[in-house]
C-alpha cells in the first residue's frame, strides 16, 4: 500500500520582510551579505511564540499531528474560524491603520560598550542591533511612518531596507541629550498621526504583541510606557553610601520602551520643558511635568536595553532560544 504523502511546511520565517542585501556595516572584518545567514527573525519568533505570539491554526496542528489529509494541510485557504477572529480584531481595533509615527532614536554613542561604533549597529547574529525594532514597527498595520533620528553616516543602513517594508521613512538629526533626540524627531511627524511612539533602536527583541498593547493604552490614556516589575530588593542610600531605607519593590517598575504619547499631549510637555529647562530621562517624564497620567503597561525582561558586550551575549542567546527553553 503506497504511504502517505509527506506534508510539507514552510519554514517559520516565511512571509516576514527579507533583510537588506547590501552588505552590513564594516565592523570586525565582517563582509558577509545579511541575507545570506539565518533570517534574523527564526528564533525571536520562536522566543515568543508561546507568550506572544498567535495560537496554531488548524493547519499547522494538523501538520504536527501527522493528519491524514495532505490536501487540507496544503491548502492556502483559511480556517473559517481563523478567519472569523482576524475579521472580529479589525472590528476591534483601537488604534486605528497608518496612524502611528515611530521615533527610533538612533543616534547614541554607545561608551559602555567600547567597540568601534555606535552599539545599536553593531551585528546581531549578522543584522545590525537597529534593524530589529525597525523591522518589528514596519510590520504592524498601525504604523504609518518611522523616523530614525541617527547620524547621517549610518543612514544607508536604513535606506537599504526599503524595499522590504511598507512605511515612510524618514531621518533627522540626532541633539546633545536624549530629550533632544526625541524634540528632533518630533519636528517630522506627520500633522494627522494620532500617536507618537519613541524607542530606543538598543532594544533589538521588542515584540510587536507588547508593542501594540502599548499603543492601545497610549491611545486610551494619552501616554503610556512598558515597563516590568522589578524583581530586585531596591535601596535608597545617603550620599556616604549608608542605607537610608528599603524601598516596597511591589510599586517599583523598571521602565523601557517604546513609549507612547499623543503628539498633542507631547507638544505640550515640550513647551513646558523649554520653557523652564528642565532635564528629563525618559519620555513620559516630559508628560509628568503636566501633571498628566501614564499608564504602564506590562512588557516582557526580554525586552533588554544592548548596553555592555554582556548584554550583546544575552541577546543572542534569547534569539537562538527555543520554546523549551524560554519558560
Amino acid at each position: 500500500m503506497a504511504s502517505a504523502p509527506r506534508l510539507h511546511m514552510p519554514p517559520p520565517h516565511v512571509g516576514l520582510p527579507a533583510p537588506a542585501t547590501t552588505r552590513r556595516p564594516s565592523y570586525a572584518g565582517l563582509h558577509t551579505p545579511v541575507s545570506t545567514r539565518r533570517p534574523p527573525y527564526a528564533g525571536l519568533i520562536l522566543l515568543f511564540s508561546r507568550s506572544h505570539g498567535p495560537k496554531p491554526s488548524f493547519v499547522e496542528k494538523l501538520a504536527r499531528r501527522g493528519g491524514k489529509s495532505s490536501r487540507i494541510a496544503c491548502c492556502s485557504s483559511k480556517p473559517e474560524s481563523e478567519t472569523e477572529t482576524e475579521n472580529q480584531k479589525t472590528r476591534n481595533r483601537i488604534v486605528k491603520e497608518k496612524s502611528v509615527s515611530v521615533i527610533l532614536l538612533a543616534g547614541g554613542k554607545g561608551k559602555r560598550m567600547g567597540a568601534s561604533m555606535p552599539k545599536q549597529y553593531l551585528p546581531l547574529l549578522g543584522q545590525p542591533i537597529a534593524l530589529y525594532s525597525f523591522y518589528t514597527f514596519s510590520r504592524l498595520i498601525e504604523v504609518k511612518e518611522i523616523i530614525v533620528v541617527c547620524d547621517p553616516s549610518y543612514k544607508d543602513i536604513f535606506e537599504g531596507t526599503k524595499e522590504n517594508i511598507h512605511v515612510e521613512l524618514k531621518f533627522t538629526l540626532p541633539g546633545k541629550e536624549r530629550q533632544d533626540s526625541v524634540y528632533s524627531g518630533l519636528q517630522a511627524v506627520d500633522l494627522n498621526s494620532e500617536l507618537v511612539c519613541v524607542h530606543d533602536s538598543a532594544r533589538p527583541l521588542v515584540s510587536s504583541g507588547d508593542t501594540e498593547k502599548v499603543l492601545k493604552d497610549g491611545w486610551l490614556n494619552g501616554a503610556a510606557v512598558l515597563g516590568v516589575p522589578v524583581k530586585a530588593t531596591i535601596k535608597e542610600a545617603n550620599h556616604e553610601s549608608f542605607v537610608v531605607r528599603t524601598l516596597d519593590r511591589k510599586t517599583l517598575w523598571e521602565m523601557q520602551t517604546p513609549q507612547v504619547i499623543k503628539p498633542e499631549l507631547l507638544k505640550k510637555g515640550f513647551e513646558l520643558v523649554n520653557r523652564e529647562g528642565l532635564e528629563v530621562t525618559d519620555d513620559v517624564s516630559i508628560v509628568e511635568h503636566l501633571k498628566h497620567p501614564v499608564y504602564i503597561t506590562q512588557g516582557s525582561y526580554t525586552n533588554i536595553k544592548v548596553t555592555t558586550p554582556d548584554d550583546l551575549l544575552l541577546a543572542e542567546r534569547i534569539l537562538n532560544m527555543s520554546p523549551g527553553e524560554s519558560s
